[in-house]
């Protein structure tokens, strides 16, 4: 099963959430990091939102990428 980050800084995550629910629809492990100033869309079940500065440092967010093996940014 693929692993997919998306990172979120815009305040407009419409599009984010469609692309979202389709790799959770395929199957795929989905993680959520939301960076300073983006917005949290409504998120389907089973997707991790990790919060950068809240709950997940930046030498997290990174290892987070490079464990990925695929990165969207929003």
């Amino acid at each position: 099963m693929p692993t997919v980050l998306h990172l979120i800084k815009s305040a407009d995550a419409a599009l984010a959430r469609t692309v979202i629910e389709q790799h959770v629809d395929a199957g795929d492990r989905v993680t959520v990091a939301l960076l300073p100033g983006g917005a949290a869309p409504a998120l389907p079940p089973g997707v991790t939102l990790r919060r950068v500065g809240s709950d997940l440092s930046y030498t997290q967010l990174l290892d987070l990428i490079f464990q990925a093996d695929q990165v969207l940014t929003w």
